[in-house]
């Protein structure tokens, strides 16, 4: 069959759902029996989202190919239960230099280089190698930003372009909002009817209205969007608020969505193999009805912008809490600690609740709030409270203990002092060449590394007790990574005297990766150089998060 393109835009504010809204239709469709891979297109003149801090962008998703994409893929993998990469994430960045770099060689044969026909050939080629490189039927196209931005038009246009070149072939879904202002106390639907008039100006006439509001959509708003917007009342979708977004695809099954998606696309159904998330959607709200808590304190240092607080720049680490505490049949609360007040008024101010089962001390770069999560690391260590430090929170735990434990004061890692005569956590040198170079894009130890797990850890019997993370013959797993700093394997034998242990090495350059105290020692206290995170997904929670959240319950 002729590959079908369902491009999926938004109106009226970001952050709407245009991602969660893409990985609905991809799972339904994939439920349905069709071979569905996504595309995210960001707008952004970055090649990755890998130097873009999480603050003003959220948390870059890590592929197991070390893709550092938008978090929107996060959600794709999450809901497709599949990995993704490179092929399935474009920016204006990519398009660009890409276009550029063709016009340097000569490549266009003396053609002047414009936007149109050049820069949009070249994201439709980018569509169609995604579609050709996972031998999909079915490409979910999310195009970034809002309906109107200047920045994204291009991707407008290549959408306007390949409906031409296929026509049957191509569908528009459009996301808006239709806000309740308070004052009114009725859904205003006039925001959506003019982001659509954006996108007729644009040449693109949608076929379905997906509508984003708090509460479900009555007739009256259906009827209206239907005639202003030139569609049936059948293809406008009611997308309100829920317990949690894994439900969204089953929202839009029940106003089907996906038959109505089938139909115009001309296809027919294969299958229907919804029973599993049916399932675990009910065995949630059971969860969230019975109120049952574990609280868990994360002292990181991009919670704040400006006024507020967002949850975005953790969000694989939020989304691995929630699939590990559902996994044991509780909701998980998360206590959000500055780690800059941790450092400047120490942790018993913040730390020393009994109410706190665990503490993580996430990702991180550089020396602003890092004493305050090393403070941090040594709290939970002689509290024994159960502790998961991930990547940057795996190297402060070792200079915590290197400090308290082992008696060196000094004790830091190089990126924070350069000058500290017990560098613990130190450059490869590699990584030294790419920083003289001021080479920082796409130059860590990034995606999938494979190491090798000792028996008899904590880090073996988690790995051991839930299927699909490791080979048992080999005791190989995989992680996947995003850091370029190291545990300085020059000190080993001082912090192994001292009592910690090293349960899993990478098989390239035998590094350490996961660190750990015995069981009689503390009751969970490990820190891992990957991210597990990036790997948890809803039905197959990862087993680190998930022996973590057993050890916070039995606190």
């Amino acid at each position: 069959m002729k590959t079908k393109y369902i491009f999926i835009s938004g109106g009226v504010i970001s952050g709407l759902g245009k991602g969660i809204t893409a990985s609905s239709i991809a799972l339904l469709l994939q439920a349905a029996g069709y071979r569905v891979t996504p595309v995210k297109c960001e707008n952004y003149l970055n090649v990755d989202a890998g130097t873009i801090n999480p603050i003003e962008h959220g948390d870059p998703f890590l592929c197991e190919d070390g893709n550092e994409a938008d978090m929107d893929l996060g959600s794709y993998e999450k809901f497709l239960g599949k990995d993704l990469g490179r092929i399935n994430f474009i920016t204006l960045g990519q398009v660009y230099q890409t276009v550029i770099d063709r016009e340097r060689r000569f490549e266009y044969k003396g053609e002047d280089v414009e936007a149109i026909p050049h820069i949009t050939d070249e994201i439709q080629d980018r569509w169609e190698r995604a579609a050709k490189a996972t031998r999909a039927e079915i490409v979910v196209v999310e195009l970034g930003g809002t309906a109107g931005e200047y920045q994204n038009i291009f991707y407008y246009e290549a959408a306007r372009i390949l409906s031409l070149k296929s026509p049957g072939n191509v569908l528009h879904v459009h996301v808006g909002y239709m806000p309740t202002p308070p004052h009114l106390g009725e859904p205003k639907t006039k925001p959506i009817q003019l982001s659509v008039r954006t996108l007729n100006s644009m040449g693109i006439q949608p076929n379905f209205i997906v509508a984003r509001s708090e509460k479900p959509m009555d007739q009256r708003r259906k009827d209206r969007f239907a005639l202003f917007c030139n569609l049936q009342p059948d293809d406008i979708v009611s997308a309100y608020n829920c317990e949690t977004v894994y439900e969204a695809p089953l929202i839009l099954k029940q106003q089907h969505l996906d038959d109505n998606i089938l139909k115009k696309l001309g296809l027919t159904r294969r299958r229907d193999d919804t029973a599993e998330w049916r399932s675990f959607i009910g065995r949630v709200k059971k969860i969230k009805a019975s109120g049952k808590t574990v609280t868990v304190a994360i002292v990181g240092k991009y919670f704040a912008t400006g006024e507020y607080q967002l949850r975005d720049s953790y969000a694989a680490l939020f989304d691995a809490l929630q699939h590990a505490s559902w996994y044991h049949g509780v909701n998980i609360v998360t206590k959000w600690i500055d780690a800059e007040n941790v450092e400047k008024r120490g942790p018993e101010k913040y730390l020393n609740d009994p109410g706190i089962n665990g503490i993580i001390v996430p990702i991180g770069w550089g020396i602003r709030g890092a004493e305050g999560m090393i403070q941090a690391a040594g709290f939970a260590r002689r509290k024994r409270i159960p502790y998961l430090g991930l990547c940057y929170g795996m190297q402060l735990a070792c200079i915590s203990y290197a400090r308290e434990v082992i008696g060196w004061k000094d004790a830091n890692t190089t990126e924070n002092d350069t000058s500290t005569k017990h560098p613990v956590i130190h450059l490869m040198p590699a990584q030294e060449e790419f920083m003289k170079r001021r080479a920082y894009g796409g130059t860590m130890r990034l995606g999938a590394w494979n190491a090798t797990v000792k028996k008899g850890t904590i880090a073996w019997d988690a790995y051991d007790t839930h299927k699909g993370f490791i080979n048992k013959t080999t005791g190989l797993t995989s992680e996947r990574h995003r850091h370029r700093y190291e545990f300085n394997d020059e000190f080993m034998k001082d912090f192994e005297k001292n009592g910690l242990v090293v349960s899993a090495r990478s098989t390239v350059e035998n590094l350490a990766e996961i660190i750990e105290l015995p069981r009689n020692v503390h009751p969970f206290y490990l820190g891992t150089q990957g991210h597990p995170e990036y790997k948890s997904r809803p039905l197959k929670p990862h087993p680190i998060f998930i022996e973590f959240i057993r050890a916070c319950l039995k606190k």
